[in-house]
């Protein structure tokens, strides 16, 4: 069973806006072309003082990550990121009702409008960068002296390589990794620090990762973004590959518990 189904008033929750720049409250005439979201249903605006909560109307009482809800989920902040500043919400969040979504708002109002002052004209761009290598291990042993010896010394040695030299050269390899992500990282946010008012390492996904960044950059910067990483990317030799992507929701940069 993918979903539990309860009464029509439960609602969906997607991000937290200001009231001056959300969508119309239900009911009230759509200026938002159309806009719909988990099971097509239309998304709008449950109102508290100075902010919202974009919302739609679900029969669960949870909802399981299927990919047409992520979809869903992900389209409808993409579709408010492009013309306003949004706290983006975690998915699954279901209220009982908007009475229940008000409470949520009045109680948790201060530290909305605060963060909602913090990123206002702001969105989230990410940049990846990676070693664009045919064989990683070797380019690092081309380009390091200290592991190349290291691994002329474990071929010379007589007989079959024990599985403890292995495992030393697998460790000597991973520190001049990690000692070169970091130099390269630094680098880099250095050259992007002019024009982006956060960076925010994540995790490096494989060996080939160089850095995994989300940069907070105002929304009508963009076109200074993106000259910035070209700059950041000359200074870097062929064996670099710099791609970034966005704009999306200030996600990595928003930092708030909602009392329920």
């Amino acid at each position: 069973m993918l979903s539990e189904t309860i009464p029509a008033t439960a609602h969906y929750l997607y991000a937290i806006m200001s009231t001056t720049e959300c969508l119309p409250e239900e009911g009230t005439a759509s200026r938002s072309g159309g806009l719909t979201g988990i099971d097509g249903s239309p998304v709008y605006a449950i109102c508290k003082g100075q902010v919202a909560a974009i919302v739609s109307r679900v029969p669960y009482r949870r909802l399981r990550p299927e990919r047409r809800h992520l979809a869903a989920h992900q389209e409808v902040l993409r579709h408010l990121t492009g013309s306003a500043s949004v706290l983006p919400l975690s998915f699954g969040i279901i209220a009982d009702g908007p009475r229940a979504i008000e409470r949520i708002l009045s109680r948790n109002h201060r530290m909305l409008v605060e963060e909602l002052e913090r990123l206002t004209g702001k969105v989230e761009m990410g940049l990846r960068i990676t070693w664009d290598v045919p064989n990683i291990f070797e380019y690092f042993v081309h380009v390091h002296p200290e592991l190349q010896a290291a691994r002329d010394q474990l071929l010379r040695g007589p007989g079959v390589v024990h599985q403890q030299n292995k495992i030393e050269m697998g460790r000597l390899f991973d520190r001049i990794l990690n000692e070169d992500r970091e130099a390269h990282t630094r680098k880099v946010e250095e050259t992007l620090s002019a024009s982006c008012h956060e960076i925010k390492r994540n995790a490096p996904r494989n060996e080939r990762e160089v850095a995994n960044l989300a940069c907070l950059v105002d929304r009508h910067s963009l076109s200074g973004f993106e000259t910035v990483v070209l700059e950041a990317a000359r200074s870097f030799s062929d064996s670099f590959a710099f791609d970034f992507n966005g704009p999306w929701p200030p996600h990595n940069f928003v930092s708030i518990q909602l009392d329920i």
